[in-house]
């Protein structure tokens, strides 16, 4: 009994002191360990400062009160043109026949209240007759004020006895790439259409470096019939004219093209202030500087527009630019290849002087050139428009003089002939044509003399052509 009774008793002791021991030392031990541990170094996603209130402006971005503003001023554009369609062959050769009428439709913007109207020349071209239709249906004869069928721009006026409502020119040179912007127009007879998108892409060249146009690239839906409607931002400001779509099918497929505002309006101005288009060179010709023009002319720069012939009496002549500078501003607008230069020189006029920043031997320079008119540096003759050459061409080509041909405003002309830019007139009727001079003598020619013209081609051949 005592053997038990003393087992019983260590045991109660053992377990007491085991249950002590482990609460002075292992808890103790315990939160040592707990209170020892490093703290992490406190991370958090990055998120804008002013991240809330961006989220909370695109998904509360409302586009209805710029559909509200520019709906209106939006009109739809009927062209109609007459002709004669012979029915046997004798019509045909008298010159008979029965009376066709064809209709064409586009889109119109109203930009004053008293009734101007812009939209492409495409729209209205060869029209017998022009209608025009507001959006709440009343409709007027237009009559055409002007055109230039390089930017493809047209200005109508209607005679309406209320008051218009149109839109405002924004100005297109502060547009930003990813903005948010509407295209407001008529596609397949579908009046008063607005989509939505945004600016993809900013002087936006469709045919390399040949073409003078510089366009405004949207991903806003656009198809036939929106041709001379509005492209407005968020403001219900006017930043474009749509003009043109990239597609296979003749159907929208995710690009659209539009003239600057700003472009635009110098083009309306010209129009009204001049009767035609005022068009200002600066007087260089040359290539936008891409890696494969840098690798070629082995510069060091991948941007801008490289010079590479000065045209003699020029702005650029006489302003000092060089060949081999590169043109990276003009005022205060970036160049970074050619479609920026052609496109904010559209904007300008004749005898404006603007700030040209050129790289030079490895310093930036910023030259005033006050810009030329092209009608004194070009001549038209034959359909065609013609402008010297420069001592490097002549001196190249191995010939005394003549004159190149760099606009042919007769296609027939050009089959025949089979003359594109670039082509050279040496001779006319034997006499040599030293520059655009010797052919203000011969303003008035046409189809009615003969003449021979002495050619050479851009691969160095050369020829004779008699024209009546």
């Amino acid at each position: 009994m005592k053997e038990i009774l003393k087992i019983t008793l260590f045991s109660i002791l053992g377990a007491t002191l085991s249950l002590v021991g482990y609460k002075t030392f292992m808890e103790k031990g315990h939160k040592q360990e707990v209170n020892t541990i490093i703290p992490a170094t406190t991370f958090s996603i990055p998120v804008a400062s002013n991240s809330s209130k961006t989220n909370a402006l695109a998904e509360n971005t409302d586009f209805t009160i710029a559909a509200e503003k520019t709906i209106h001023a939006v009109v739809h554009v009927t062209n109609t043109v007459t002709y004669l369609q012979p029915r046997n062959i004798i019509e045909y050769y008298n010159n008979q026949g029965k009376q066709i009428q064809k209709g064409s439709t586009g889109s119109g913007v109203v930009i004053s209240e008293d009734g101007y109207i812009v939209t492409n020349n495409h729209v209205i071209d060869n029209a017998d007759e022009l209608i025009v239709t507001l959006n709440n249906q009343k409709s007027y004869k237009a009559r055409v004020i002007g055109f230039d069928k390089k930017s493809d721009i047209a200005l109508l006026k209607i005679e309406a006895k209320e008051k218009l409502q149109y839109i405002p020119f924004g100005d297109s040179n502060n547009v930003k790439i990813g903005e948010w912007v509407l295209a407001v127009g008529n596609p397949y007879n579908l009046n008063s259409t607005v989509t939505a998108g945004i600016i993809s892409a900013k002087s936006r060249d469709l045919d390399g470096d040949s073409n003078i146009q510089s366009f405004l690239q949207t991903d806003a839906v656009v198809n036939p019939g929106n041709s001379g409607g509005a492209l407005v931002n968020t403001r219900g400001e006017l930043i474009g004219i749509n003009t043109a779509i990239s597609s296979k099918t003749g159907s929208y497929i995710g690009y659209s093209f539009a003239v600057p505002s700003n472009t635009t309006n110098k083009i309306v101005q010209d129009i009204l202030e001049y009767g035609n288009v005022q068009q200002a060179i600066l007087g260089v010709s040359g290539v936008g500087v891409n890696n494969d023009v840098a690798n070629k002319l082995e510069l060091n720069e991948t941007e801008g527009y490289y010079i590479s012939e000065i045209e003699p009496n020029s702005g650029a002549e006489k302003g000092g630019l060089k060949v081999g500078d590169i043109i990276k501003q003009i005022d205060q607008t970036k160049i970074s290849k050619y479609s920026d230069l052609t496109g904010y020189l559209s904007t300008k006029r004749p005898n404006n002087t603007i700030k040209v920043t050129v790289l030079r031997d490895g310093e930036l320079k910023i030259i005033p050139v006050k810009l030329s008119d092209k009608s004194i540096l070009t001549q038209k003759a034959f359909d065609l428009e013609l402008k010297n050459l420069t001592s490097n061409e002549i001196d190249n080509l191995e010939i005394k003089s003549g004159v190149k041909v760099v606009a042919i405003n007769n296609n027939f002309l050009a089959k025949k002939l089979g003359l594109t830019k670039g082509t050279i007139i040496i001779k006319i009727n034997e006499k040599e044509i030293e520059s655009i001079e010797d052919l203000n003598k011969l303003k008035n020619l046409d189809f009615n003399n003969l003449y021979n013209l002495e050619v050479i081609y851009k691969n160095g051949d050369s020829k004779n052509w008699w024209l009546r």
